[in-house]
């Protein structure tokens, strides 16, 4: 104790005294604040220039391609993760569940650039083709025009999140109908039901809050995808009315491709679209956790 204090009472004052010490104090963490040093409105602007003076930015196609890419990726993965998990669970012969479910937790375990990479040196070159035929059966509803071009839209984006939260969905979703009570479906065996109607009416409703939680664990993965989505995709800041036009943005997209080059009010307007994020994460999972208290006292878990 004795050495502390004469340590404390030797130490040299910092650079610039009590003045620096004031100055950062009165200036604060971050202050003042991105959002509102700016020309353009943070919500509704479709431009991202932070270097121009005055700076330019706003969230509106970053909110729109998150969003829009994360749907896609659920309305894909759900239904076939589901069907995984019940064929490995209540279909598949015994010898065939070891090596799918195998195959299913290295999919889950492998990084995300490798899924960027695969998907830009083969996923992106293979999907012409399933451009070309929804433009010419569906192209007329305009969501699925395409006006040539590489395929680096934001259906390729859905397709390749939808590739990579599959396992996650389908590993939860497997666990979750093991834990069915036998008593369940032998009781509608019993009865004379064939083994479909034993899973719609036994183990589905059982398992839809896991469903619905596994669901949720995908969906993160989806909304905050960064290495993937930055190589496959061709960023702009325009909302295009087709799935298939090139172009579009994320946020975790848009944050890892300017944030070593952004300047300090750079930083802190990426920062600041990072905390929406967040906030679009956080109303997610609350909806879901809601969803899943709801559903849980006539689902059968609690039996």
């Amino acid at each position: 104790m004795p050495l502390t204090r004469a340590w404390r009472r030797r130490r040299p004052p910092p650079p610039g005294g009590a003045r620096a010490g004031g100055e950062r104090g009165a200036r604060g963490p971050r202050a003042p604040p991105p959002t509102r040093a700016h020309d353009g409105n943070f919500l509704t602007t479709f431009e991202w220039n932070t270097g121009v003076n005055p700076p330019v930015f706003g969230i509106a196609v970053l909110a729109y391609g998150t969003i829009v890419s994360s749907i896609i990726a659920m309305v894909i993965a759900v239904p076939v993760s589901v069907a995984i998990a019940l064929f490995l669970t209540h279909y598949a012969p015994r010898r065939l569940r070891g090596p799918i479910a195998y195959v299913i937790d290295l999919l889950a375990a492998v990084p995300s650039i490798v899924y960027g990479l695969w998907g830009a040196l083969i996923l992106v070159p293979h999907m012409n083709g399933l451009f070309g035929w929804l433009n010419d059966y569906l192209g007329w509803t305009g969501i699925f025009s395409w006006q040539g071009g590489a395929a680096r839209s934001m259906l390729t984006v859905g397709i390749l999140l939808a590739i990579m939260i599959l396992p996650i969905i389908t590993n939860v979703s497997r666990e979750v109908f093991r834990q069915v009570p036998q008593m369940h479906e032998e009781a509608a065996l019993a009865l004379g039901a064939t083994r479909w109607e034993v899973i719609r009416m036994a183990v589905i409703p059982f398992g839809r809050s896991g469903i619905i939680s596994a669901s949720m664990l995908g969906l993160g993965r989806a909304l905050g995808e960064t290495m993937a989505v930055a190589t496959v995709l061709s960023p702009d800041f325009l909302i295009h009315g087709s799935l298939l036009d090139p172009g579009g943005g994320t946020f975790a997209q848009n944050i890892a491709s300017k944030f070593s080059e952004a300047t300090e009010f750079g930083r802190d307007a990426l920062i600041a679209s990072g905390l929406v994020l967040f906030v679009i994460t956080l109303l997610v999972n609350g909806a879901a956790r809601a969803i899943i208290a709801r559903r849980k006292e006539y689902s059968g878990a609690n039996a």
